[in-house]
């Protein structure tokens, strides 16, 4: 398990000032239930299992049984989809706290130092083999000896999370560094800020909302929630955390620690901002899930199922696909135009590639279920002069354009689509 860090050096408020960001990977305690499950309403349970079986068929989960505790606790496997939602809004994260922000630099870290402390509990720690064998069958050592020797060996071993069986959840954490006298604005822009960020890539930006609390040991702090069925549950925390916790780690010479605030020589005091990046997965999946029901021919009621996620987290931005026409030139096109894409950064699901014949509106259906943006039908007429079909997700509007357009107006949508 690994940690991805950064760290920032700047002069705007100390000579010698620095703030740390990581992505870590964190073992997870046993599944719990979800909050007030026994008293949950049917309508906010029906839209989870709704929501929970989409993203099973449609390759958000892979493996194992579904259920709603095991999304919750990341019992569960990420299917390409999944691995790819989640891969864009890490990316995200990473965007918006170090790449546009001066002297962030990241630095890759274990997230279970050697020789660290349990909180408590039973842990199972990994040794070399060697050297754990050559202290048991050393018989010339006394049990005092022995002891020693095995205490050495733990004190360079690493800590593994106490149950296999369980999952990992992807944790995403800023450490800001600044004076006394200006962590009370630093706290209010970081409040501010990260509540903007969730509701950036949202539909219903209402249901992310944000709120001042303290911790146990007083400490000042806020939270940004989302609003999913059951209750508000939070996705990120900022807090003030002093300079205690900074003394506390550095083993060195404390004079290392200060920085020039003006006149003064200080000890920088400490922000913190921690997020859950799989309950920011789940708050998106039910932010972007839409239904609406629509009579068939036979005057049967049928539900649409759409995944309206945002341009920028979208894991697929295209599906193509062929139309009528011989197959085997139909394919060679397809085959060319996904080069092209996928080499100029465009993710594209390679619908093509399918054996069995479904309709156009079972194509939609499906490519809406997966929120992918747009699906290009290539077709007959693609071989006679050029054009394609083009399909939105959001607008259900389609156009023809020539092929050799597509990619220069799918990258320039991408594009547009980060300053939404």
């Amino acid at each position: 398990m690994v940690r991805t860090s950064c760290i920032r050096f700047s002069p705007l408020i100390f000579n010698r000032q620095f703030t740390r960001a990581k992505i870590r990977f964190q073992g997870l305690l046993p599944c719990i239930k979800f909050p007030n499950y026994g008293t949950c309403t049917s309508e906010w349970f029906e839209i989870s299992e709704m929501l929970f079986d989409l993203c099973q068929q449609r390759h958000f989960i892979s493996r194992g049984k579904l259920t709603k505790d095991s999304v919750w606790n990341g019992c569960h496997s990420l299917g390409p989809l999944g691995v790819e939602l989640k891969t864009n809004l890490i990316s995200q994260w990473w965007n918006f706290i170090i790449s546009f922000r001066e002297q962030i630099f990241r630095v890759d870290t274990l997230h279970q130092l050697p020789g660290m402390a349990s909180t408590g509990g039973r842990i199972a720690m990994l040794a070399q083999c060697e050297a754990l064998g050559g202290s048991m069958l050393n018989q010339e050592l006394t049990k005092e000896e022995l002891v020693l020797s095995l205490r050495s060996i733990l004190k360079t071993s690493v800590m593994l999370r106490d149950n296999l069986l369980h999952g990992e959840r992807t944790r995403s954490s800023l450490v800001w560094f600044c004076s006394s006298r200006t962590s009370g604005q630093w706290f209010d822009y970081w409040v501010r800020q990260r509540l903007l960020w969730w509701r950036k890539f949202a539909i219903g930006s209402s249901n992310f909302s944000s709120s001042d609390d303290q911790d146990e040991g007083g400490r000042k702090g806020a939270s940004v929630y989302y609003t999913f069925p059951w209750g508000k549950e939070p996705l990120e925390t900022i807090r003030t955390l002093g300079d205690d916790e900074l003394l506390q780690a550095h083993r060195g010479n404390k004079a290392e620690l200060q920085a020039r605030d003006g006149r003064k020589i200080v000890v920088p005091q400490v922000l913190s901002v921690d997020g859950d990046m799989d309950r920011g997965l789940l708050a998106y999946l039910y932010d972007a899930l839409q239904v609406t029901e629509s009579s068939s021919v036979k005057k049967k009621l049928n539900q649409k199922k759409v995944l309206k996620l945002h341009p920028c987290l979208a894991p697929i931005k295209v599906a193509l696909d062929m139309g009528r026409g011989p197959a085997q030139d139909l394919r060679q096109v397809c085959q060319g135009l996904f080069a092209e894409l996928v080499e100029n950064g465009i993710s594209v699901w390679p619908g093509y590639l399918e054996t069995m014949q479904t309709s156009a509106e079972q194509l939609c259906t499906k490519y809406d279920e997966m929120g992918i943006l747009f699906i290009l039908f290539i077709s007959e007429a693609t071989l006679e002069n050029g054009l394609i079909q083009l399909r939105n997700r959001d607008t259900t509007i389609r156009e023809v354009m020539h092929i050799s357009k597509a990619k220069n107006f799918l990258t320039k949508y991408i594009a547009a689509a980060k300053n939404l």
